[in-house]
Order: C-alpha cells, then structure tokens, then sequence
C-alpha cells in the first residue's frame, strides 16, 4: 500500500522545485501583411486574457479548459523559441496562430503571417516592451493547419 501511495504523493503536495527559474513569460503578438517584405505595423496579442470572467465560468474552468491547455503549449513554445530557437517551435506557434485566427483574419488582402515574442518589465513606474524574437513572415497557405 505504500508503494502506490509513494507515487501519487508527489501530484498531490507539488514540489517546491517546480520551476528551474521564476521569470516573465514572453507575450506573443502576430501581424499579417499584404507582402512578404512589407514591414509590420499592426501587431495583436495571441489570445488575450479576458478582462472579466463569471464565477460559473471560471468553476467550469476549473474541470474542462483545453483551450488554455493550448494557451499553456503556445506559451512553452515560445519560451524554448527564446532559449534554444528551432524550427519545431517556430512551427508550432505558426500552426498554432493561423489555426486561430478569425474568418474575417484570412483575407487575400494580407496573406503573410509573422509573429514576435515580447518581454514586459517595469522599470520604476514604467513598463518597458522589449521585443527577444521576430519571425520571417510565412505565407498563411503554407502553414499546415
């Protein structure tokens, strides 16, 4: 009985050591352009946190939630793009955005996808943005979805 026990102990009392480092975690902006070299100016968040949310959904949350799941995936990858760029992360966050986007985002009008991660900090009362990573821009046809 205490074999059993020994193994399930440490998902019920989490470890101190979680974490290897307490630090921000990127946010992630896109931008679609009309032309692979076209310079982007008009970047969004990736999944904004919603300014309010009810109790009932919240509670709901708490048993089912595979979009923040995502969420969690998206921001991983994000962070290993920082640390140790590859391609399967950049892909992954690509997929993972177009898959996102809205109907009316997919316009032949701006085909190309990029997207930036950017570190918030506060320096006395300022929050600076500091852009660590840039996408080339990618064609939304050829991201596999």
């Amino acid at each position: 009985m205490l074999n059993p026990l020994r193994l399930l102990l440490p998902a019920l009392i989490p470890s101190w050591n979680f974490f290897d480092v307490i630090a921000p975690s990127p946010r992630v902006e896109y931008a679609l352009t009309s032309a692979k070299d076209e310079a982007a100016s008009d970047w969004r968040e990736f999944r904004p946190r919603p300014e309010r949310i009810s109790v009932t959904t919240m509670l709901g949350r708490l048993v089912w939630n595979p979009r923040w799941n995502q969420t969690l995936f998206v921001v991983a990858c994000a962070e290993r793009l920082v640390d140790d760029p590859t391609d399967h992360s950049q892909d992954e966050l690509f997929k993972r955005i177009a898959a996102d986007l809205p109907p009316g985002g997919r316009d032949d009008a701006a085909p190309w996808l990029s997207f930036r991660l950017v570190f918030l900090s506060r320096q006395g009362e300022a929050i600076e943005r500091e852009v660590l990573f840039q996408s080339a821009p990618r064609r939304l046809a050829d991201i596999a979805r």
